[in-house]
Order: C-alpha cells, then sequence, then structure tokens
C-alpha cells in the first residue's frame, strides 16, 4: 500500500476526517442539513447530493471508506492525473447520491438520510477491476486473493442482491451501486466508446 499519498487522495482523507470530527462537535446540526434526505421529506437540499459524501454515521464506517481510499485512491489518480481523478471522485458521489434518491422516490420506505463515502469508493474499486483486472485484492473478512475484476463482480452482485431482497437494511446498497455506475460511464466516456465522443481519449 502507498505511503506517499497524491494531493487529491491525501486532501479527500483528510476532509473526511476533518468533517466526521465536526459531527461529533455539532451533532445533529450537520446531519439535518448536509445528509442526503429523500426527495419530498422537506429536509432536502440540493446541495446534499455532494455534501453528504464527506459525513459519516460511525468510526467504523468512516475507518472502512478511509482504508479503501488510502488503498485504491492513490493508484487511480496516478492513472487519471489529479485532475480527472477529482472529476470522477465528484461523478461517482453523485451518480450514487441520484440513483439512491431515485430510489427512495419509487420505492418509499426510508425516512432517514442517507451519508457517507462509498459511492465514491464503490466508483474507485470500479476503477480498480476496469484498469488493473488482474491485479489480486481481497476482502478483509475473506482473505483470498482474487483478480480485481472478480472481486468487483462480486461486489456489486452482492450489492444488487443484498438491496433488491433487502436481506442487509441500513445500508445504502444502491447508492454503492450507482457510484460504479457513474464510474463506469465515465471511463467508457474517456475511452471513446460512447456515442458522445471526448476531443481526446484519455483512456486506451
Amino acid at each position: 500500500m502507498p505511503f506517499d499519498l497524491p494531493p487529491v487522495t491525501r486532501n479527500l482523507l483528510i476532509a473526511n476526517v476533518a468533517v466526521f470530527l465536526l459531527q461529533q462537535v455539532m451533532g445533529q446540526v450537520l446531519l439535518l442539513n448536509f445528509a442526503l434526505w429523500p426527495l419530498g421529506s422537506g429536509l432536502f437540499g440540493v446541495w446534499q447530493i455532494v455534501t453528504s459524501a464527506f459525513m459519516h454515521g460511525s468510526l467504523t464506517h468512516i475507518a472502512f471508506n478511509m482504508i479503501a481510499l488510502y488503498m485504491f485512491g492513490g493508484t487511480i489518480e496516478r492513472t487519471f492525473g489529479a485532475r480527472n481523478f477529482t472529476l470522477y471522485y465528484f461523478v461517482c458521489a453523485i451518480s450514487a447520491s441520484l440513483l439512491q434518491l431515485a430510489v427512495l422516490w419509487f420505492f418509499p420506505g426510508q425516512v432517514g438520510p442517507t451519508l457517507g463515502a462509498s459511492g465514491a469508493i464503490f466508483g474507485l474499486l470500479l476503477a480498480f477491476g476496469v484498469l488493473y483486472p488482474q491485479e489480486k485484492v481481497m476482502l478483509i473478512f475473506l482473505p483470498i486473493p482474487m483478480p480485481a475484476w472478480l472481486f468487483v463482480s462480486l461486489y456489486a452482485a452482492a450489492e444488487l442482491t443484498m438491496g433488491v431482497t433487502g436481506i442487509e437494511p441500513g445500508v445504502a446498497h444502491f447508492a454503492h451501486l450507482g457510484g460504479m455506475l457513474g464510474g463506469i460511464v465515465l471511463i467508457q466516456y474517456w475511452r471513446g466508446r460512447l456515442p458522445w465522443k471526448p476531443r481526446r481519449r484519455l483512456l486506451r
């Protein structure tokens, strides 16, 4: 794992930890104003589509997300470059929020807020699996090395299954999938594989 983190990854780590510490001081004020509340709840604000990605519900929640950001963020930032990595991270965070809002709108039930960097983190996992498919990775609770493409595919399938069946309530599975969806669309755009072509291809 890299210890010399590039600047955007390092700053994202600092920002997430700083906001989490601020949450401990300010309590419900930040949650009410900056977490992602469902449409029609009376608490939704458009800025929450972004701000919710810097908030976390517990020490375990932020710990897992920041470990993943630390493990994968530097590699992806060096591959994309700082500017494109920043764009990629926020596209994944925003697409995660948008899919979560859509699911809650069409299938209401959750009345509480959604928060966490998980959507953006799942976008980073997707990018790693696409760009480095043969690199070996493994789950902490399942220490079996497997190719990155398989790891990401199984993770996505598990998230879809849990989201549809409701096996693990209280987790924003569709936000995770939304982050991966935003990531693959942007990668395919940069590769020139969508009807709308970039001025120059950024990825092969």
